[in-house]
């Protein structure tokens, strides 16, 4: 007896077939032979359910009399055509099924299998929603602090240790954010002072003062437009980059497996960038300068002031202080850069869009933070009268 059980299931299943026919009734008839299993329903299923839809105003009977075996998957296809919607009055029935079979189908209900409904949107009231933000902020605010922390107690470490740092990795950075930065950074410094002069030579042209807008190009780039649309553009080029390498290690749990051998991931990949931005941002800084104040009279030469006279100019009216004062804040854009890139990547989680997001925080609050920066430092410079 066991032997034959066995044999029956271990059988293979013959092929079901499903044959259609139109009743002198006006009833559809779908003819049911052969095995209802799982492997067996796979070809027939889909055009049961398409015979029902051919037929949306018909009374469908579906013919069960050569069918001489039925399991779960047979009575899971039968509910499901039961339970197909229908016109009023075009029914869907079973006849013929072994007595058997007919038991099994009948401990399903086919009306029951309904998607259950949507629960409601939980209801939240204002104090509530602000007593929600207030402890993410100070939830952020721990993580930003503890960040903070561990970087600076990770650069101290590299100053007093600079065998221990990775320069390979430093020198690979620089390359990215400095080396392959150059045309970005040129172009837009070029169209910036182009900008600059062609704006303040229009309306200087009225009182014959074009010669002084070399006044305003060379201390508009050195003091401030220079450095801080270097910091913006590695901001979203550098930054984003940083966030993406960092946040994509932690989805795929590099991360642990570096603090699992025993390295702690701030060292070993917050401090070489950090390195390589301080080295490359004063350097793209000056970059864009250069350019931007040469944009500015390439500029001038369409009205007729020669290259030589704009960059005398330039030389009586800016000098060391005013570069200075420009080029003091590029380390501190630096640290934000790389710092926020770096932190928006170790705040990654998980999901198929986690890194897209980690990578645009990273932009958004970067480019906020190094205005904000740069307003600070406008405020100090005028009240120390630089």
């Amino acid at each position: 007896m066991n032997a034959a059980a066995a044999a029956e299931r271990t059988a293979p299943s013959a092929a079901a077939t499903l044959t259609l026919e139109d009743a002198a009734d006006g009833s559809r008839v779908l003819k049911l032979s052969g095995r209802l299993d799982p492997y067996s329903i796979a070809g027939i299923w889909p055009d049961a359910r398409a015979a029902l839809a051919g037929a949306p105003t018909r009374r469908i009977v579906i013919d069960a009399t050569a069918v001489d075996y039925c399991d779960g998957g047979g009575v899971a296809m039968l509910v499901d055509l039961l339970r197909q919607p229908r016109a009023s009055g075009a029914a869907v029935v079973v006849l013929g099924l072994k007595s058997e079979f007919q038991t099994l189908l009948d401990q399903f209900d086919p009306h029951a299998f309904v998607a259950p409904a949507e629960p409601p949107p939980p209801q939240t009231n204002t104090v509530e929603e602000i007593g929600r933000a207030t402890a993410q902020l100070f939830r952020d605010m721990r993580t930003q602090v503890a960040f903070i922390g561990e970087t600076t107690d990770a650069l101290w470490y590299a100053i007093t240790h600079p065998h221990r740092i990775r320069w390979k990795d430093v020198w690979y950075e620089c390359e990215q954010v400095g080396a392959n930065a150059l045309p970005i950074v040129a172009l837009i410094s070029f169209l910036l002072g182009v900008i600059l002069a062609f704006q303040a030579a229009v309306p200087m042209r009225q009182f014959g003062a074009e010669i002084f807008v070399a006044d305003l190009v060379g201390l508009s780039i050195l003091r401030e437009l220079g450095p801080l649309m270097t910091a913006i553009l590695l901001a979203g080029r550098s930054g984003a980059a940083f966030a993406a390498e960092i946040g994509t290690m932690k989805v795929n749990e590099e991360l642990n497996a570096l603090t699992t051998m025993g390295l702690d991931p701030v060292r070993f990949l917050v401090v070489t960038r950090i390195i390589a931005a301080l080295l490359m941002v004063p350097l793209l800084s000056l970059f864009a300068n250069l350019v931007g104040v040469l944009a500015g009279g390439l500029t001038m030469l369409s009205f007729n002031i020669p290259l030589v006279t704009y960059l005398k100019e330039v030389d009586s009216i800016v000098d060391l202080k005013d570069l200075m004062a420009g080029l003091i804040k590029t380390p501190v854009f630096a640290l934000l850069i790389a710092g926020i890139g770096c932190l928006r990547g170790l705040q990654t989680e998980t999901g198929a869009s986690a890194v897209g997001i980690s990578a645009t925080r990273a932009v958004v609050s970067g480019i906020v933070l190094l205005v904000a920066v740069d307003g600070i430092f406008a405020v100090i410079y005028y009240i120390l009268d630089i």
